[in-house]
């Protein structure tokens, strides 16, 4: 019995610790605005979503202002195949025909949404689901003919994303988006950028299924742990980027330039890597700064 109660106080000092060191850190960061881009695999994993939302709520009780931005690939892909759909992509963005866009719908603002803020809600009353066509918060037009109703975001309003910030809620935005003749697919990597910049967020985070940024995709060696915005541009316009990650770059230097602070790539399985980043020393993932 003793030798039980000695470990649990160490394990108690051993916590106390860990929140002693963060301390700093949740005082710099009250009050911040921080966005978070959530997709990939971490997304579809119910126990790896679960420690995620956790997080979340985390940030949120230690008063800083999350706001929730997701995809859904993963849940989209599996809708089309049942459905006999033929998924194409071009330069990292998916070919959206009418099908592919109400299947786009159904499964972000139907589905992923919902069970983002559902899971969320089971903290307490914390999140408020919406879509970039609520508010037109993603005003939208097409990027090419030959991708069908992909969406660029000409302008964010940012109002209705802020009025339920100061409510005191997170916001878990669907990267859908609408124009004077209907609904866009928007990506998500870049929708989360355009709302970095309209709330000229503190730090943008993407939880994504990989480690960070890879200057070769296939080279496990290539991972970058930090890169300044200068370095970013050149990178991207080298033209030497996996396909994927060439409008997730984009997105971030877009960001910085028009008002983010600081942007980092983080792997959303890798255990708490949220909490990790953003109150210890330790760097994980990619982080972007201005210089």
């Amino acid at each position: 019995m003793r030798e039980r109660d000695t470990r649990e106080l160490a394990d108690g000092m051993r916590k106390a610790e860990v929140l002693t060191e963060a301390l700093p850190w949740i005082h710099q960061m009250n009050g911040r605005t921080i966005v978070v881009k959530y997709g990939g695999s971490a997304m579809e994993d119910a126990r790896l979503m679960r420690q995620v939302v956790g997080d979340l709520e985390l940030l949120k009780l230690m008063g800083m202002r999350v706001v929730l931005v997701h995809g859904g690939g993963k849940a989209i892909n599996a809708l089309l195949a049942r459905l006999g759909v033929q998924t194409r992509f071009v330069d990292g963005l998916r070919v959206t025909d009418d099908a592919t866009m109400e299947a786009v719908q159904e499964v972000l603002v139907g589905k992923v949404n919902q069970q983002l803020v559902w899971a969320l809600n089971e903290y307490g009353h914390n999140a408020v689901g919406i879509s970039g066509v609520d508010g037109k918060t993603f005003k939208s037009e097409p990027v090419s003919p030959r991708l069908g109703r992909v969406g660029r975001i000409r302008e964010v309003s940012p109002d209705l994303i802020l009025s339920i910030l100061d409510d005191g809620y997170i916001p878990v935005v669907a990267s859908v988006g609408c124009g004077a003749d209907g609904f866009y697919n928007v990506n998500a990597d870049v929708a989360a950028g355009k709302v970095a910049e309209a709330l000229h967020a503190d730090k943008l985070v993407y939880l994504t299924d990989v480690d960070g940024l890879y200057r070769d995709a296939r080279d496990a060696s290539s991972l970058v742990s930090q890169m300044t915005l200068a370095e970013a541009r050149e990178l991207l316009s080298s033209g030497s980027l996996d396909g994927g990650m060439v409008p997730k770059l984009r997105s971030v230097v877009e960001a910085m330039e028009r008002g983010a602070r600081e942007v980092v790539i983080l792997n959303g399985k890798t255990p708490h890597s949220l909490l990790v980043e953003m109150f210890t020393d330790a760097g994980i993932g990619t982080l972007f700064t201005q210089a």
